[in-house]
């Protein structure tokens, strides 16, 4: 889909509004890139397009998932703590996000199955001082 550098958190967050403003419900995000690349801003960024307060949103990776009220409910995983053997499947991602929700998964490249029949790869890498490269591709299982 496309490619991007950002110059800031802040518009980390905006390019994650605008992806998710066209959001209706039932979309799979998988977020991937090294610490500190921005994957928490990014589902900031989508909290506010989808009716959720991005204050409430924080890293869940003490408790895995954490999911907010809005205008789409949004589903937020963090693998960081799985050791990527199989372990997620107790988290039951595969049921979500449902018709009225949106998933978004950050450490996703630790996720032992990926049954969704379509989701959004976003990849985040540093790209100097504050600058992001943020990488947006639709991928199948």
């Amino acid at each position: 889909m496309g490619e991007a550098i950002t110059a800031s958190v802040a518009e980390t967050e905006r390019l994650a509004e605008t992806l998710a403003g066209s959001m209706r419900g039932g979309e799979v995000v998988l977020l991937s890139g090294e610490l500190g690349s921005g994957k928490t801003a990014f589902v900031r960024g989508m909290a506010r397009a989808l009716g959720v307060d991005p204050e409430e949103v924080a890293s869940p990776t003490f408790v895995l998932l954490t999911s907010y009220p809005g205008r789409l409910r949004l589903h937020h995983a963090d693998l960081y703590r799985l050791a990527g053997n199989g372990d997620d499947g107790e988290l039951g991602l595969e049921e979500l996000p449902g018709p009225g929700a949106v998933l978004a998964i950050e450490w996703a490249e630790r996720l032992s199955l990926r049954p969704w029949a379509r989701a959004l790869q976003v990849t985040l890498e540093h790209a100097g001082e504050d600058r992001r490269r943020v990488r947006i591709d639709e991928v199948a299982p």
